[in-house]
């Protein structure tokens, strides 16, 4: 069965992650993604590491090959890599016949720089109408920052998310992976299929314009809530949830757990499997709001419970009473877990110098027109030669972009 962006073209010269994130997504359900890559270096990424894997049969490398990067293999698969050294007014035309047959172009500059390079919107969009153009930056194409660099370790702590984030008592932390460039690639691709499903009632292409900080930030939801209602900042409290309780980590014999109880109704079921019935008769935590005005004495009664057996122990007795509970599990047991594996949210792929590698699958899953990960991520240039011929050039005149540096 044929993905739901099947005979859609994307022109990506975007690079790093928020971009590519984006693309990949897009590649995952069926689009034919053209990732525009520099010469001789490639997407940043491919130098991203260590951890490189190492080609599996021994060959002429050049002494800076480490191999291939574990960053670039996760967020480039499904794709077409042509190198083009955009400072060549011959590259920018190649660029300009792609646009002809593209749906979709995607560029994360700085702000002001695609244009510099003959790439703007207004540029592409005179040479196709119907194309959507895709620009993700740190800090949107408008405002008062919007020629800020946008990194993703900056662009957490302006949103909000890493003071919300860590110990109450220490400092603040961001997020383990890197969500505020995977926040923006996400809502890329969404502005990507809104543009296209409003170009089939009105046959015309558009600007999406998508900021990293604008994406994180809307992610505060109730936290904003919180300060509109009481002009308060919202404090971190570490893994305590600010409105519910208890619904939290909690140490138990041999490790942590998440215990998630949710309502009044799982409360009941929890005091009598925990045999504190009287918690529940008890006014001070009786009730949601009652228990988040008192979760330091509920913690007090409930945590040293908590330690007279194990995590396994635990989320056994949890999940047979119906109550949200769940060991914290580290990368390699969620890669292996039954669950993951069952939603192949793991997939092999055999990549032409490494061999076999594992990537992380399709999380959307629809019935009839399913994404699927066909393509190993590409070798820097592999498919220039083939996208250049399907355009018209001929051997000789790709020698000779060749000689001249332009591919």
């Amino acid at each position: 069965m044929k993905g739901p962006m099947e005979g859609i073209r994307v022109l990506d010269l975007s690079r790093v992650l928020a971009g590519p994130y984006c693309s990949m997504l897009l590649g995952d359900m069926g689009a034919e993604i053209i990732k525009v890559e520099e010469p001789g270096k490639g997407d940043d990424t491919r130098a991203f590491g260590p951890p490189f894997i190492k080609p599996v049969e021994p060959g002429n490398y050049s002494t800076d090959y480490h191999g291939e990067s574990a960053y670039f293999l996760s967020i480039n698969r499904n794709k077409k890599s042509i190198a083009l050294n955009l400072k060549s007014q011959q590259a920018v035309e190649i660029i300009y016949k792609l646009a002809e047959t593209s749906d979709v172009f995607i560029e994360n500059f700085r702000p002001g720089t695609a244009e510099k390079l003959g790439v703007g919107y207004e540029k592409i969009k005179s040479i196709n109408p119907r194309i959507v153009y895709a620009s993700v930056s740190g800090f949107g194409q408008t405002g008062p920052e919007s020629l800020r660099p946008g990194y993703d370790l900056v662009i957490q702590g302006l949103s909000g998310i890493m003071d919300i984030t860590g110990d109450p008592a220490g400092s603040p932390y961001k997020v383990g992976v890197s969500i505020g460039d995977l926040i923006a690639g996400m809502y890329a691709f969404q502005g990507v299929l809104l543009a296209l499903y409003a170009r089939e009632k009105t046959g015309r292409g558009q600007k999406v314009d998508v900021g990293m900080l604008d994406g994180l930030s809307s992610l505060l939801t109730f936290q904003a809530g919180i300060y509109f209602a009481t002009e308060k900042s919202p404090h971190r409290k570490g893994n305590q949830h600010p409105t519910i309780c208890p619904y939290e980590t909690f140490k138990a014999k041999d490790g942590y757990f998440n215990l998630a109880v949710g309502n009044d109704r799982i409360w009941e079921s929890f005091c009598k499997i925990m045999k504190l019935e009287d918690l529940c008769s008890d006014e001070k935590f009786a009730t949601n709001p009652s228990r988040v005005k008192n979760r330091d004495e509920l913690f007090k009664v409930i945590q040293p419970v908590f330690e007279e057996k194990t995590v396994d122990e635990w989320v056994k007795i949890f999940d047979e009473a119906g109550i949200p509970a769940g060991p914290i599990l580290s990368v390699d047991k969620v890669v292996s877990h039954p669950q993951i594996k069952a939603r192949e949210m793991v997939v092999e792929l055999d990549h032409p110098l490494i061999g076999k590698t594992k990537f992380m699958g399709v999380p959307v899953k629809l019935s009839d027109t399913p994404g699927k990960v066909t393509m190993p991520p590409p070798l820097l240039g592999e498919h220039t030669n083939g996208i250049l011929q399907e355009l018209g050039f001929r051997e000789e005149e790709i020698k000779s972009l060749k000689d001249g540096g332009v591919i």
